[in-house]
């Protein structure tokens, strides 16, 4: 036997072992208790759903030796639990039942009787501030609008959420434009639980009005620092707008000078003139961009275009762009100043494109010098244009320089567009209207002035099941006829995004070859039904569409006879904007076209 010392050492080896063992491995030997107690909840969906993740009797079941007098006490507590969250719900009368069930061990139940739901009965939203006694009819529109677009009116459900809601979408109204600081200083739910309903209360302190102080602008490094307060047009001492501030960040992005934009308006600064800071990112000095596509117009294209954002010297921007496809290909360059301090830029603009219109083909040449200004819903251009065009027939018969389009013009102009839709580039409502006017002297051998008008318009109006655009354009050219006017001064129309059912161009004037050529007045008019796809019984990203486009091309009023085409297509209302594919069928030569097109046009 060994002696007392070596059994001494024995055991602190074998206890020195046991420490070794891992916790995992212990663990895995000795099995994991189970719930102390099962727990079912009898309730209807929206209760049962509550109960199951908050009612707090669930996370007890992990609580180990639970006896009977901690159940019974838990199973106390949890039926004032269970009513506190239902009355979230908006039932504050329920009937809970909780009762232990025989089982290998132990079942709770918890039966749930909803009860009458309560509903909202009298609503009183006040204010305090500024906008309580304010008397200008902007700020008597908002504080009408807090009230009459309440998120919980009376006759509604309550519920803690929806309560919760209407409260923030109340305040965020409130702070949105002009008062900044604004808060809830008030709100009371005072439940009736005898008459199932409950009164809301709500106060809203505006605090002052806030004006925009001097801009404090950061990240500028590389482009003129006058940029960042031109592009966005935020004038101190302008009552603060969280929409202008929204648009101002737009603008600042979409300029070409900025890869990102940050606006920030200090809540806790003098209201009477908040310092606006502004934080940009610049995009690089130079920027090469290559695209590739297809159009049913044109085919397959290929693009190419350099942006140099300051031109050395100058300060101003150029991009040129050089696009190759079968129809219209072109080589453009457009240089622009920055913006003065009312937003109107200084623009040069020289063009050369090879417009192949069937057996026509028109070398066209322009060269434009004027001044543009960019609103957030307005587009003005005024500028003087040199225009030249020459022109081919495949046929080989001669045509005079009327019918074909050949010659030259200068001309002074003016462009006006209006876009007041809900939202772009993918809309649903709204319209658009363009002028444009003009008038100048050919400068062929025989000189002859002339006057240019044409007019656009699209209007989309929301149906009960969709919504229908309806789109107009019409133009003239005046002038005596043996004017030589350049066919880019002229009208021809047809294809994917005019009159659908006929190629690109192909609706003009019959010439004596038998060659289609420009003409001095244009007509086209279209109606559309787009249908909202509906899948699981929710508007999709995509609508059907059903339309009839018609179009005129003529040397006189009288002369003026319209083409019609009818079809169908999808558009899918993409992030870029909508993407439209179409079937349509030309009555003229009776054949069926397919229509593709990218973007929001007007």
């Amino acid at each position: 036997m060994p002696g007392p010392f070596l059994r001494s050492c024995l055991s602190a080896c074998l206890l020195l072992a046991a420490s070794l063992v891992p916790a995992a491995a212990r663990a895995q030997a000795e099995p994991a208790p189970g719930p102390s107690f099962d727990l079912e909840i009898r309730a209807p969906a929206p209760a049962k759903d509550l109960l199951e993740r908050h009612l707090d009797l669930r996370r007890y079941r992990e609580v180990p030796d639970l006896d009977e007098a901690e159940l019974a006490r838990l199973a106390m507590l949890a039926e004032r639990d269970a009513r506190e969250l239902l009355g979230t719900l908006g039932y504050f009368t329920p009937t809970v039942t909780i009762r232990r069930e025989a089982g290998t061990r132990p079942r709770l139940v918890v039966e749930v009787a909803l009860g009458e739901k309560t509903v909202v009965g009298a609503v009183d939203i006040g204010f305090d501030g500024a906008i309580a006694t304010a008397t200008d009819a902007d700020t008597v529109r908002q504080r009408e609008g807090i009230r009459s677009g309440w998120g919980l009116p009376t006759g509604q459900g309550f519920t803690q959420g929806g309560w919760d809601d209407a409260k923030a979408q109340a305040l965020r109204r409130l702070a949105a434009k002009r008062f900044l600081a604004g808060r809830i200083s008030e709100s009371l739910a005072d439940v009736d639980a005898a008459t199932h309903r409950v009164g809301l209360g709500l106060k809203l302190d505006s605090g002052p009005v806030f004006r925009l102080g001097q801009q404090q602008v950061t990240g500028v490094e590389r482009y003129d620092p006058r940029l960042v307060p031109r592009f966005a047009r935020l004038a101190p001492g302008s009552e603060y707008d969280r929409d202008q501030l929204v648009q101002a960040q737009l603008r600042l992005t979409g300029s070409g000078y900025y890869d990102s934009a940050f606006i920030f308006v200090d809540p806790e600064a003098d209201p009477a003139a908040v310092p606006v800071q502004i934080t940009v990112r610049e995009a690089k000095l130079q920027k090469v961009v290559l695209g590739a596509g297809i159009t049913t117009d044109a085919g397959p294209r290929l693009s190419l275009e350099h942006t140099h954002n300051r031109v050395p010297g100058i300060g101003w921007r150029a991009t040129t762009s050089l696009q190759l496809d079968r129809k219209v290909p072109y080589l453009q360059s457009e240089w622009t100043a920055i913006p003065d301090e009312s937003g109107w830029r200084w623009s040069v603009l020289g063009r050369a494109e090879r417009l192949e219109d069937g057996d026509l083909v028109t070398q066209g040449r322009r060269l434009r010098f004027g001044r543009f200004r960019s609103q957030d819903h307005i587009d003005r251009n005024v500028y003087l244009q040199y225009d030249s065009a020459s022109v081919t027939s495949a046929t080989g018969l001669p045509l005079s320089s009327a019918e074909s389009g050949a010659g030259s013009a200068l001309s002074m102009n003016y462009v006006w567009t209006g876009r007041y839709f809900d939202s772009l580039p993918t809309a649903s409502s709204g319209f658009g209207v363009g002028v444009e006017l003009g008038g100048g002297l050919t400068l062929g051998s025989d000189r002859a002035p002339f006057q240019r008008t044409l007019v656009r318009w699209l209007w989309l109006r929301p149906l009960t099941r969709g919504r229908l655009q309806l789109r107009a354009e019409g133009g003239a050219v005046l002038a005596r006829p043996s004017a030589q006017l350049p066919a880019t001064q002229l009208f021809r129309t047809g294809g994917d995004t005019t009159v659908r059912g006929y190629g690109f161009r192909d609706i003009g004037v019959a010439l004596p070859n038998g060659d289609v050529g420009p003409g001095r007045y244009l007509a086209v008019g279209s109606v559309e039904w787009q249908r909202p796809i509906r899948r699981g019984g929710v508007d999709s990203e995509f609508d059907s569409l059903l339309f009839v486009d018609a179009g005129a091309v003529a040397n006189r009023v009288s002369e003026l006879r319209a083409v019609v085409g009818v079809g169908t297509g999808v558009r899918w209302r993409s992030p870029i904007g909508p993407v439209q594919g179409a079937i349509a069928y030309g009555l003229k030569p009776r054949k069926l076209r397919l229509h593709l097109s990218v973007g929001f046009q007007f």
